[in-house]
């Protein structure tokens, strides 16, 4: 059985937390392992292969991940835009023999009861094989409004069913045969095919194109003209509404798919009086508040009921039951000269990190971290000038025609359109000061000439 990980959602519903460049899936939220993580690790003795399944930016996070989890048998597809799960599934199974079994996991669930979940696999593995669809139902614990719904008579699914209102939630709670649809599917790659090909022949056709562009490896990426092409479209609608060949499994699993800070609270330890517990949060006279933060002290006194979200460049504060409006902020924050939306401080790439210390107009200063044996693309800029000061490691610059080594309390100086690289040939990590001066310091302005990750 192969595990395909969905990894291209972007997680707004937690922002501040999460972002565009660091969603939710890939935030270390448990005990200093992500989302992502715990999804590869209880699905890796039960699967064969790991199958991720991302957007360029992802991938990167996925592959550091990986290497911290020393994960072997590892496939990737990278899309360039988003078309949801439909293609996202369909371009993969392309890939995969016509009987190999899959298992589709999302990258973002919470999934507790891991012996419960080795059976409910079992069932669903022992369906597949009979040429079913299986998706995995998980009994409500609430009316939840923010989840869909499968109508079932045992193994039957009768109806898939929108996200209810309240007083329709409610009404599903007391039938007691509707379940939240996890998200979760199993079955033979040719079976899916197949039912795509049946009651979606667009995204089919149009998919079976991509991918025959493509070269057969572990890393496949889809191009973005061939990928523009594809109907955007989630399985449910394309397949799993229309298909007879649908079952759903029963999945008693303590599943939560953490897709607000409502969910989020509950799976955090909480004091005598409903608070966050952490050594950083003090609580007076205050009952039920969930707070999140990470280096600075939060300090509350008579206030009740409020969802409390700290991070160096951005604060959230929201009362609970509210989280959904979340999306809201982030559509605003869009709209607006500003990158909160898109990127924390630090941000992650390929070779490293950088942490913006200072963004001021006319100027930027960031810390730069460059991994071992890894290297910036070759490069300029048009409207900036840089001065880097190494503190740590021993840096190889390249400036025009010149390459030399730039050791610690040593400095360069990259003139504006100037092309230029850096890289470290060492053993341990470089560190770096950097310094922007000009008119635009903004992420955008570079033109890449050679990049070791195929970046544009």
């Amino acid at each position: 059985m192969v595990n395909m990980i969905l990894c291209g959602g972007n997680g707004t519903r937690l922002w501040p937390i999460s972002r565009s460049l660091m969603p939710k899936q890939f935030v270390k939220l448990f005990d200093n392992k992500s989302l992502f993580q715990l999804t590869v690790g209880r699905n890796k003795d039960l699967c064969k292969e790991q199958y991720i399944i991302s957007n360029t930016d992802q991938y990167f996070l996925a592959l550091d991940q990986l290497e911290e989890l020393k994960c072997n048998n590892v496939k990737y597809l990278l899309e360039p835009i988003a078309k949801n799960t439909a293609p996202a599934i369909a371009l993969a199974c392309m890939t995969l023999d016509y009987d190999e079994i899959v298992l589709v996991s999302p990258s973002d669930h919470l999934i507790k009861n891991e012996s419960e979940y080795k059976k409910v696999l079992i069932q669903a593995k022992e369906l597949a094989e009979k040429d079913h669809i299986v998706t995995f139902g998980i009994k409500p614990e609430s009316p939840e409004t923010g989840y869909g719904y499968i109508e079932a008579k045992g193994l039957d699914v009768l109806s898939f069913k929108e996200k209810p209102d309240l007083k329709t939630a409610l009404e599903y709670l007391e039938k007691g045969n509707y379940y939240w649809n996890s998200g979760m599917f199993c079955f033979k790659a040719g079976v899916f095919l197949d039912e795509l090909k049946k009651y979606s022949p667009k995204i089919y056709e149009t998919s079976l194109n991509a991918i025959s562009n493509t070269k057969k490896s572990d890393l496949i990426r889809i191009s973005h003209q061939d990928m523009d092409l594809i109907p955007e479209d989630s399985i449910d609608y394309a397949v799993m509404e229309q298909s007879k060949k649908v079952k759903v499994v029963y999945s008693d699993i303590s599943w939560n798919d953490l897709g607000s800070f409502d969910a989020l609270s509950q799976e955090f330890e909480k004091d005598e009086n409903g608070n966050s517990i952490d050594d950083n949060i003090i609580t007076i006279n205050s009952k039920n508040n969930f707070i999140h933060t990470s280096d600075r002290m939060i300090t509350l006194a008579d206030i009740d009921d409020l969802t409390i979200v700290d991070t160096p460049d951005a604060l959230l504060i929201t009362k609970k039951g509210s989280s959904q409006k979340i999306k809201d902020i982030v559509k605003e924050l869009k709209g607006r000269d500003t990158e909160l939306h898109n990127i924390h401080l630090t941000a992650h790439r390929p070779w490293g990190t950088y942490t913006i210390l200072e963004d001021t107009p006319g100027y930027k200063i960031k810390r730069i971290e460059v991994k071992p044996g890894k290297r910036l693309s070759l490069q300029k800029h048009f409207h900036r000038n840089e001065h880097w000061i190494v503190v740590s490691g021993t840096a190889t610059v390249t400036v025009g025609e010149e390459r030399r080594l730039v050791r610690p309390n040593e400095s360069t100086y990259i003139k504006m359109g100037e092309i230029h690289r850096l890289e470290n040939e060492g053993k341990i990590p470089v560190i770096l000061i950097e310094a922007q001066v000009g008119e635009y310091t903004g992420e955008d302005d570079i033109l890449r000439i050679e990049d070791d990750f195929e970046r544009e």
